[in-house]
């Protein structure tokens, strides 16, 4: 979808229509949650926070997220996914991957298919859709993005090799921000230049990522679209009104982002056993702790304590702005976990 919760604010609410929105909060401790095509221009985008969004828009409009609205919305689109194929994956709540190998209503081709899913978002949403269509998820993907908004492109497989090479590591699905700085310290700055490093080279510098990276930098990816796609992890994250500069009143905020995530595990059903603390300061710098145990955490006393514990392992070296915490690495089921013991 398009500036999907900006576009659905826009949709319900008229007056917003063709103006520079942001859903957020507007508070200098505000962060953006998504932004309208008309604020993007300005160089607003998402996960910015609000301060620096006024200062780049001085006209830009905040609105407060409606998440059971967005649900909602998302429900419609994706019911249409499934009259198409049930083979569908959801990325987020406005994205999906859909094998359409063999849909239900005997289209000829992938993209007649994703013209006709577009206009019926548009007739029952009234949102806008972009589609990307090619041989596989990391090629589909890239191609979904390339001419936002309302926009549809094929990546034929003839086209493959030529298209990736020419394309920015930046634009590469998988490479964030930081993995894209470490590939340009190496003279990655195109496909071509990943496809030039060798598996040897790429995991010895990206673990195991590095065979993903190997395989893309050729346009091969073998994951299938998985329709019963497992939950990996439930977080919970807040961004201080005011930074934090002592550690007991963080192990305050700690307490009540327990208790949150407590209720999540609960709604969600979700069992884990890797705890995982992140701070972010006030700098932005961000750093993450984690702890991994042979049994499942449910219990709300032990999230606490393990928590705390990593909180006590670190030493804050400025003000904090945002904590999270969230538990993941779900047992698999008939996975066996090796013991240890002292001998």
């Amino acid at each position: 979808m398009d500036a999907f919760f900006a576009s659905v604010e826009q949709k319900d609410q008229p007056d917003l229509k063709g103006k520079a929105i942001a859903v957020g909060g507007s508070s200098d401790r505000g962060v953006v949650a998504a932004a309208s095509y008309e604020a993007r221009k300005f160089g607003v985008k998402s996960a910015m926070p609000s301060k620096m969004a006024l200062k780049r828009c001085p006209h830009l409009i905040f609105v407060k997220p409606r998440h059971s609205r967005y649900k909602e919305v998302s429900n419609q689109i994706m019911a249409i996914f499934y009259e198409f194929t049930d083979l569908v994956e959801p990325l987020s709540i406005d994205e999906a991957f859909l094998d359409v190998t063999h849909n239900k209503k005997g289209l000829p081709s992938a993209t007649a298919i994703a013209e006709e899913i577009k206009i019926r978002v548009k007739e029952e949403t009234g949102l806008t859709a972009s589609a990307g269509i090619s041989i596989n998820k990391f090629l589909a993907k890239i191609a979904s993005d390339y001419q936002k908004p309302d926009g549809l492109f094929v990546i034929k497989p003839k086209m493959v090799e030529e298209f990736v090479e020419k394309l920015n590591i930046e634009k590469f699905f998988g490479v964030g921000k930081v993995t894209a700085e470490k590939m340009h310290q190496i003279g990655v700055f195109h496909g071509k230049d990943l496809k030039k490093r060798s598996l040897l080279e790429l995991t010895r510098l990206f673990g195991k990522n590095g065979a993903y990276y190997y395989n893309i930098a050729r346009g091969i990816d073998q994951r299938e679209v998985n329709p019963n796609r497992e939950r990996k992890s439930v977080s919970t994250e807040n961004t201080f009104h005011d930074d934090i500069r002592k550690k007991e009143e963080l192990k305050v905020r700690l307490e009540e982002a327990t208790i949150d995530l407590y209720k999540r595990l609960q709604r969600t059903k979700f069992k884990g056993r890797t705890i995982s603390l992140k701070i972010k300061y006030s700098n932005f710098d961000q750093i993450t702790r984690s702890r991994t145990l042979l049994h499942e955490i449910i219990e709300y006393k032990e999230i606490l304590k393990l928590s705390n514990d990593l909180l006590d392992q670190l030493e804050l070296t400025d003000s904090v702005r945002l904590l999270g915490i969230g538990v993941s690495n779900q047992i698999k089921p008939n996975e066996v976990v090796q013991l240890t013991f002292d001998f």
